[in-house]
């Protein structure tokens, strides 16, 4: 196992990200990740595709929905002191059936997630809460204060 440390962003950070020699590579995400005792954990609401003026963001498209979630869980992050780097799992809900649509969404995630390729879960699901909703992504972080 070779945890993910990344000195660059972070002096001291929280999450250690665990890959597996046994499971598939096929996953492009750490099968676990590790925070110490010491860290502060924060638990996000589902980051939703919403404009600030409540509308939804990207209506019929999955990927902009992706990118306005992950850009509305940034500021949430932001205001909370932590970063992208800080998640230590996420979960991506997209509502559809269709593989290619819940693909869609994740291949945003992943890039904006880069080499912190935390540990997900990609779900399809029958709907989501707001009008015209098809993505949500729900995440936790660690930072060491």
């Amino acid at each position: 196992m070779f945890p993910y440390i990344n000195l660059e962003k972070h002096m001291a950070k929280a999450v250690t990200l665990i890959r597996s020699h046994t499971l598939s590579g096929v996953a492009e995400y750490a099968y676990a990740a590790t925070a110490p005792a010491e860290s502060r954990l924060v638990f996000l609401a589902g980051s939703c595709p919403l404009n600030s003026d409540g509308t939804t963001f990207g209506i019929g498209d999955y990927a902009a929905q992706a990118a306005k979630c992950i850009e509305n869980m940034t500021v949430a992050l932001g205001d909370a002191g932590a970063t992208l780097d800080d998640i230590i799992v996420t979960r991506v809900l997209v509502a559809s059936a269709e593989q290619r649509d819940l693909v869609a969404a994740w291949d945003v995630v992943r890039e904006a997630f880069g080499d912190h390729d935390v540990p997900s879960t990609l779900v399809g699901v029958a709907a989501l809460g707001y009008d015209h909703q098809l993505v949500e992504i729900e995440a936790t972080a660690a930072v060491l204060d």
